[in-house]
């Protein structure tokens, strides 16, 4: 984008003069002698700097200021005026004005002024950039799938974004229940604030805890320091608990008293500490049976569950196994430096057959796992784990073929990763000490 200012003054003459001094400078100058002008110009052309004047015939310039940023957020504003007050310097820095200048004194003034601006207004330009990319990739947009299940969760979704409301995410490992969350909160009031997920069976219970609330010097062995917890980090944003379920029931305790009044005591602290955020918590289990076997609180849940949104298995939107397939392999085709897959007819129908237990996760590493794997451009029903073709009718007789197959897709996954085989077990979706056992079954040599 070109080094561009927008002048508006009614004073011609001044206008002009202006215009070719700063046009003398390398920059590309728009001129414009009302308010109502330089609103019209400012929403059809890029402009980093506005230079405006306090009196125009239609509108204060100190007003007008607030007017430019709704049209240009980045833009910077700076003010000149014949007769300068401190009130109305005051104003215009309230309204985001760049700065406020008297007629006369800005002669040395306003090139080093324009040029302050322009690096502000360029650093502004490009965080506004990262956030609409940012915001674009954790939209509700970005989420894939055309199937009525999964339109009507987005729809839920939407509904309950623009509110501070509790949300609980129900579904299946790997429905992309995260991916939810972070769509909910880029939509919401608070999307500028941070967004915080921790997984909740990821830790044990001391160290969720901690990790959580954070706490104080001493609470501990190893406490050296005060913490602060993930809800703080969180404050003013939205903070994800996924895996909720796995939450022992004192912590439950505690984070229901989150939920009720937003308050909170550390470890090892006897203050109540205040934080304001917002809870979306995801598991895979029925809370409600959990809670009637005594294994989760009932009042927790039903503060979670006050908006709950289903989140439809793969097999319950056969119709979009195609269109995420598609989507993965062109980007991992894209990642390893390929041209566009394309699947064959057998390719296609063993997906759609597939009972995808592990939904959209294990089909993304299926499709990276092919990227790797393929030759060439046509993507083969051979490229995709035994597993696939055991699940239609394939003779006894094949066992050996079947077994050739998986032998080659290990081979090949292990000369992909040069021999890393936590990274090869990784790929193939198994176990690091079933891969060894396979390496062993198979006889797979040393592979560099």
């Amino acid at each position: 984008m070109q080094n561009t200012v927008l002048i508006i003054d009614d004073e011609k003459k001044i206008c002009s003069l202006l215009a070719r001094i700063i046009e003398l400078e390398g920059f590309k100058v728009f001129q414009a002698g009302t308010g109502k002008e330089g609103l019209k110009i400012l929403s059809s052309q890029d402009v980093y700097v506005v230079i405006s004047d306090v009196k125009l015939p239609d509108i204060n310039g100190v007003e007008l200021v607030r007017e430019i940023k709704k049209i240009k957020p980045y833009a910077e504003v700076i003010n000149l005026t014949a007769f300068g007050t401190i009130a109305d310097g005051v104003m215009a820095m309230r309204n985001g004005a760049f700065d406020y200048i008297t007629k006369g004194d800005d002669n040395d003034k306003i090139i080093p002024l324009v040029y302050k601006a322009l690096d502000k207004a360029k650093l502004q330009y490009r965080i506004n950039e990262l956030e609409n990319k940012v915001g674009k990739k954790y939209s509700f947009e970005g989420i894939l799938g055309r199937s009525k299940a999964i339109i009507a969760a987005i729809e839920l979704a939407r509904k309950v974004a623009a509110t501070d409301t509790t949300v609980l995410l129900l579904g299946e490992t790997g429905t992309g229940k995260e991916v939810f969350a972070q769509a909910i909160h880029y939509e919401s009031p608070r999307k500028m604030k941070p967004f915080v997920a921790v997984n909740c069976s990821g830790f044990n219970h001391e160290l969720l805890e901690s990790e959580l609330f954070g706490h104080k010097q001493g609470a501990f062995t190893g406490a050296v320091k005060d913490k602060k917890g993930l809800l703080e980090e969180a404050h003013e944003g939205t903070i994800f608990l996924d895996e909720i379920g796995e939450m022992n029931m004192e912590l439950q305790a505690k984070l229901l008293r989150v939920l009720e009044n937003q308050t909170f005591i550390k470890v090892g602290d006897t203050q109540t500490s205040k934080v304001n955020v917002r809870i979306i918590a995801a598991t895979n289990r029925d809370l409600k049976l959990e809670a009637e076997a005594g294994r989760f609180r009932l009042d927790l849940y039903y503060r979670l569950s006050v908006f709950f949104i289903e989140l439809p298995a793969l097999s319950q939107r056969k119709s979009d196994i195609l269109l995420i397939a598609r989507h993965y392999l062109k980007e991992f085709a894209d990642k390893v430096n390929k041209p566009e897959f394309k699947m064959d007819t057998d390719f296609e129908e063993l997906l759609l057959k597939h009972a995808w237990k592990g939904n959209i996760r294990e089909l993304k590493n299926v499709m990276e796992r092919v990227a790797i794997l393929a030759d060439g451009q046509e993507l083969s029903s051979s490229l995709l784990p035994y597993e696939f073709h055991l699940g239609g009718q394939i003779p006894e007789t094949d066992a050996l073929k079947m077994e050739s197959v998986e032998k080659q897709h290990i081979i090949k996954v292990l000369k992909y990763t040069r021999g890393n085989k936590t990274e090869t077990a990784r790929l193939l979706g198994i176990g690091l000490t079933t891969l060894y056992r396979k390496i062993e079954e198979l006889k797979i040599g040393t592979v560099v």
